[in-house]
């Protein structure tokens, strides 16, 4: 069993002072048991969150920040084969146009039905399709963009962008350029649509843009990958450290627990956690009782690690 968790260590100060007040029992006893045998880190910066880092690294896929290929890898999950195209994943999303930036919405605020999606998809359709791109539909937030200038297109994960500037993650790269005319253009043509009029009607939120992300020819899969727990991603990006604490909680209780019950019957188990700068790999520590006790009083707390990740 190894179990990876996204967002387990906020930056923020009020994220931290959450963090400082868990006490997750099972944890405490993997972490008091289990040494830290790998880890990655980068900052906060980088286009790709230590997260999907880890879990490339765990398929066997080769790319730097930003280049793995994630699209492809869902577009067959959604019954699409990728063949040898490169893909995109295309995110209907809402910017939220601030006093002093735009800022893009968790998409899960949309709640985008099927049918919606659908009529929108094919309003922007042509629009690709008049710039040589191709697009297909997989699900309500899932649409896939294939094109050959999004072989070596490094674009930031959706979870980078999600509540922050979107200016500081849209990159440079003539490719990208082109594909910030084309949102242009989108964005234009979703103002004002009668989808959208529509939808603020009902008190939803409208679809005024795209993002891209996850780029790339599809990759072989060489690894094993392991079981990840998204749950605390929704409170990490909407700030409710509240939430966050309480899914911290439940993750504890149900798979930690799990992970301590296959670790005490010494099954080969492993837990990644990840954070907004770096990600690092607990398993069992070798050696001899003398040795393991001596490396328990080196060991941090689960906040005191938290604060490295």
């Amino acid at each position: 069993m190894h179990l990876l968790i996204p967002f387990a260590a906020p930056l923020s100060e009020a994220g931290r002072q959450a963090a400082a007040s868990l006490t997750l029992p099972n944890l405490r006893w993997l972490m008091a048991r289990w040494a830290e045998v790998q880890r990655d880190e980068a900052d906060e910066w980088s286009l790709s969150p230590p997260h999907e880092r880890a879990l490339a690294l765990a398929l066997g896929w080769q790319g730097g920040s930003g280049q793995l290929p994630w699209a492809a890898r869902a577009a067959r999950a959604d019954g699409i084969e990728p063949g040898d195209l490169s893909w995109g994943l295309l995110t209907p999303v809402h910017w939220h146009l601030g006093t002093e930036q735009i800022s893009l919405l968790d998409p899960a605020t949309l709640m985008l039905d099927d049918s919606t999606s659908r009529a929108l998809f094919a309003a922007v359709l042509p629009l690709f399709l008049s710039e040589g791109y191709a697009l297909h539909y997989g699900a309500p937030q899932r649409w896939y963009l294939a094109h050959e200038s999004l072989a070596t297109l490094a674009t930031a994960s959706l979870d980078r962008v999600v509540g922050r500037n979107v200016d500081a993650w849209l990159g440079k790269d003539p490719a990208a350029r082109a594909l910030r005319r084309l949102q242009s253009e989108v964005q234009m043509l979703l103002y004002n649509h009668p989808i959208n009029d529509d939808r603020v009607a009902r008190g939803l939120l409208p679809v005024n843009s795209f993002w891209l992300s996850g780029c790339g020819p599809t990759q072989p899969e060489t690894g094993v990958a392991p079981q990840v727990d998204e749950r605390l991603r929704g409170p990490a990006l909407a700030d409710d450290w509240a939430a966050w604490v309480k899914a911290w909680d439940t993750l504890d209780d149900g798979p930690l627990a799990k992970l301590r019950e296959c670790a005490a019957t010494e099954h080969p188990a492993a837990l990644t956690l990840c954070g907004e700068r770096a990600w690092v790999r607990l398993e069992a520590a070798p050696g001899s009782l003398m040795r393991r006790a001596r490396a328990l009083l080196k060991r941090p707390s689960p906040p005191a690690l938290m604060e490295t990740l």
